[in-house]
């Protein structure tokens, strides 16, 4: 039966209710579970550890097999059938993996998991441990890497035509047939994977691919036939964790036996993206004193650290869901906190797996972020012999288009407060009230300098240098008088300088302002902190200076772990002594003459989060960051394909390359690239519709809210909403909210809903009617084929924000740098919608004043219109009932 909302509530709150993501369900129902709730996500990822599903009744339904539940009253129903299947899975346990449950349970019944008395009722109780950890020590189960012979050096032999014609054939297979653009597509791609000439000029395919060629598996035609004659050396790269995902996929054709794939392909990500051990250990011991929902989080993250092989936990297999209430970077690996081999988990550690997996597997599965940052640390530490290096002698950049941004990001360096107060902690170790394991220079190292006076002096005089930096609860003292030391007064003489300046006292989001004419107290505490972090980084050199000192003078005598453990801090102190700090001082020394190089940028800034102060202060970009991205990453390699299907501004004609050259760094090679383009062989005559509708007031919340709401109901739900606000999201969100769902279609939310955008993807793309709202961002990370996305609508023509980064590169790169990413965000907007030969959908840009000249952004065969917003849902509606495409039937 139908309930009222004040109804739901109040079972809610109860805790007499069974639901799927109690989180989830507390935001739509704006009301706190007042009781612990018969969670069915949190049953499933106890019984089926590691098994991917969409959090949601339907994605249950689907992953036990149940025929998809129609409407909401069957969703309900299904909970209850599921949960009951799940219970009785269990119980049908062998009497050894019941054993080896029970005292798991036994730790979540006292934790008061509303699952734990059904549960004991199947599969028995366990008997009292005198360990109140029993069965949440899964680190002791976990197999253990071993130390491998160095890889031999990457080979260059070619990559013919006809082999990629085969391998293409091979990793299609019965499935299908190749489609002549994607054999013409992966034939285009084996130049990349030609011998190199001369060094320095790497061979350098630009190629972009219309949706539908099936650029993934062209592209791993020719690459997996140079990994398996020249290998290892191959980095697959990407800038979202979806296709990263995919690619993963793709993969089993290239591997279909999973030991071997385990052997011959890796992923690498990030370290925040693995499970730290010794992190999760701590927070066991910790939830072990006093049980409750923590507890109950991390019992579930232990039955999936049991199946996972690689404790990633933005991969699949990991029930994300589980982030909504608990903090996932209390038990990942946090920056500056490892301590690599004095670690006890060391050799079971994710993290060192999979390096040690990449320097010997034929294919590296990675993203953009992670090879700048490889590419970094290469010329921070160069080969030395001590240890084996990551070869990257070829690359595939997926998504090409996003190498600007990522080497925007990579390649910056930030002079803040938490930037500060990290570099602080990293030294002194935790102080106060601050919850942190890390311990500081002199606790990490003394056994590595007993006996050696001068390292330890060197220590303690980093210790006294970095109490100049910010301290615990700067942020209260940022705007008073309170400041404390040279980083804390910069920090505040920052603040004062861009409150001054700002000309939105009242964002909601980040206020900037120009470093011209500071005052005269704001360049005395830059000066003052210029000449305070002088004094941390020669300390810091000595101290590397006599680590690696002792690797020479003692190297008949150390043991392997102990070496390790030496060379590991060098290098985390050289990064810090060799590139941050020195980044921050330029930057001080550039305030105080007024002289900053014109290759740079930089500006000071206060990071708001809803409206809330939360960091301050001074950064600087590139201007052109495709300069480092070539120099460190594109000219050391022997090859590179560089593919996207939006490489290039439509605006400059089929023969235009020149923004793909310029905003991907091939520009600055001594050699030009190859360049080829390969349309969409979508007929988007027959398969889509653009409306641009001129009668919508965007500045007044209901009328735009009015006209998203009748867009998706016209569609019938397959609908993304895009905004470039989130302030303008949530407004849209919360007036059409209740009469999407009194029409039967779920609405979900970014910046709203407890989920994360992987998450509401997956929700999204499992219901065919559902709707989502996000952010311009998300545009990237949606990849829905079929009827579950047939509506993209843009609350606006997504211009650039007018930051002060963005201004200095319109002056570097011409007065078209606005219109060129305008383009590209609509292409690639656009290119989300039709998938397939099968697909059909509608484009709406909510602008009357959309420029004629952004609209070469779209396929020039898709029918457009200006319109009002009656004639558009009307055209809509219509449209999106055809069930024969035009030219479809041949």
């Amino acid at each position: 039966m139908d309930v009222s909302v004040e109804y739901a509530a109040t079972r809610f709150r109860s805790g007499a209710a069974i639901v799927a993501h109690a989180s989830f369900v507390s935001g739509r129902l704006k009301v706190a579970p007042g009781k612990p709730l018969f969670d069915v996500l949190e049953l499933f990822a106890f019984v089926r550890p590691g098994v991917p599903f969409v959090p949601s009744p339907l994605g249950l339904a689907l992953a036990l097999g149940f025929e998809a539940p129609p409407g909401l009253q069957a969703q309900a129903r299904v909970l209850r059938a599921a949960a009951q299947a799940l219970l009785a899975e269990l119980a049908a346990k062998t009497e050894s993996e019941k054993s080896r449950l029970r005292p798991l349970v036994q730790f979540l019944l006292r934790s008061g998991w509303r699952w734990a008395p059904a549960i004991v009722a199947r599969i028995g109780e366990s008997e009292d441990s005198r360990s109140p950890i029993a069965g949440l020590d899964v680190w002791h189960a976990l197999p253990k890497w071993e130390d491998e012979a160095p890889p031999a050096k990457p080979g260059s032999l070619p990559v013919g035509a006809d082999e990629t014609r085969s391998r293409l054939a091979q990793l299609i297979g019965t499935s299908g047939e190749p489609r002549p653009e994607q054999v013409a597509y992966a034939e285009a791609s084996t130049y990349a994977f030609g011998p190199r000439e001369r060094a320095g000029a790497p061979k350098i395919a630009l190629i972009e691919a219309g949706t539908g060629i099936g650029k993934t598996l062209g592209y791993l035609a020719p690459a997996s036939l140079w990994a398996e004659k020249n290998g290892p050396g191959l980095w697959l790269s990407t800038y979202t964790r979806n296709l990263q995902r995919q690619l993963v996929q793709e993969l089993a054709r290239l591997f279909p036996d999973p030991v071997e794939r385990e052997d011959k392909a890796v992923v690498r990500k990030g370290r925040e993206n693995y499970v730290c051990l010794l992190n999760f250990e701590e927070a066991v011991k910790r939830s072990a004193l006093a049980p409750g929902q923590r507890s109950v989080v991390l019992a579930l993250v232990v039955r999936w650290l049991a199946a996972t092989p690689d404790g990633d936990i933005s991969g699949a297999g990991f029930p994300a869901f589980l982030a909504a209430t608990f903090p996932m970077s209390e038990i990942t690996d946090r920056r500056g906190e490892c301590i690599y081999s004095a670690c006890m988990h060391y050799r079971t550690c994710f993290v060192e797996r999979a390096i040690r997996r990449s320097r010997t597997a034929q294919i590296v599965v990675a993203n953009h972020a992670l090879v700048i940052s490889q590419a970094s640390r290469d010329w921070t530490f160069p080969d030395d012999g001590r240890d084996v290096p990551e070869r990257r002698v070829r690359y595939v950049f997926d998504e090409g288009h996003h190498l600007f941004d990522a080497a925007d990001s990579g390649f910056a360096a930030h002079l803040s407060g938490s930037e500060m107060s990290e570099l602080r902690r990293w030294i002194r170790g935790g102080e106060g009230r601050v919850r942190s394991r890390m311990r500081g220079l002199e606790e990490r190292l003394k056994d590595l300098v007993a006996g050696d006076p001068v390292a330890e002096s060197t220590i303690a005089e980093a210790g006294a240098a970095s109490g100049a930096l910010a301290g615990e609860g700067w942020t209260a003292r940022m705007n008073s008088a309170g400041a404390r030391g040279p980083g804390e007064i910069f920090l505040a003489e920052v603040w004062q300088h861009v409150r001054a300046r700002s000309t939105d006292q009242e964002s909601f989001y980040s206020l900037e302002a120009d470093t011209t004419a500071p005052r005269a107290e704001l360049l005395d505490a830059a000066r003052r902190l210029a000449g305070a972090l002088k004094r941390i980084a020669a300390p810091l050199m000595a101290l590397s200076y006599r680590l690696r000192k002792r690797l020479d003078t003692e190297a008949d005598k150390l043991d392997s772990a102990t070496r390790a453990r030496i060379d590991a801090a060098a290098r985390g102190i050289d990064r810090r002594a060799k590139l941050i700090l020195p980044a921050w001082i330029g930057m001080l020394d550039a305030l105080d003459t007024g002289e900053c190089d014109k290759e740079f940028v930089d500006w000071f800034e206060i990071e708001r989060e809803d409206g809330r102060d939360v960091d301050v202060g001074l950064r600087r970009h590139w201007t052109d960051p495709t300069i480092p991205f070539t120099s460190e990453v594109l000219a050391p390699a022997h090859g590179a394909l560089i593919t996207s299907a939006t490489l290039r501004d439509a605006e400059g004609g089929e023969g235009d390359w020149q923004s793909a050259e310029v905003r991907t760094g091939a520009a600055h090679l001594p050699e030009p690239p190859r360049r080829e383009s390969f349309g969409s062989p979508f007929e988007y005559a027959g398969q889509a519709r653009i409306f641009v509708v001129r009668d919508v007031p965007r500045r007044d919340p209901a009328a735009l809210a009015a006209a998203y709401r009748e867009l998706f109901l016209a569609a019938g739900g397959g609908a993304l909403g895009l905004f470039t606000a989130v302030r303008t999201l949530r407004a849209v969100e919360q007036h059409i909210a209740a009469p999407l769902a009194e029409a039967g279609l779920s609405l979900y939310a970014q910046h709203v809903d407890r989920l994360d955008t992987g998450a509401l993807v997956d929700l999204f793309r499992a219901e065919e009617n559902a709707c989502l709202l996000g952010t311009d961002a998300l545009r990237d990370g949606v990849d829905v084929p079929g009827r579950s996305l047939r509506l993209v609508v843009f609350d606006k023509v997504p211009w650039p924000r007018p930051t002060i980064l963005h201004k200095a590169r319109r002056e570097r790169f011409g007065k078209t740098y606005d219109d060129l990413l305008t383009r590209l965000k609509l292409k690639q907007a656009f290119g989300r919608l039709i998938r397939s030969r099968a697909d059909r959908g509608c484009f709406v840009i909510l602008e009357s004043a959309t420029p004629s000249r952004l609209l070469t952004a779209f396929p020039p065969d898709a029918p457009m219109k200006r319109c009002g917003l009656g004639e558009a849902i009307a055209e809509i509606r219509s449209f999106l009932q055809l069930t024969v495409i035009p030219g479809e039937q041949r």
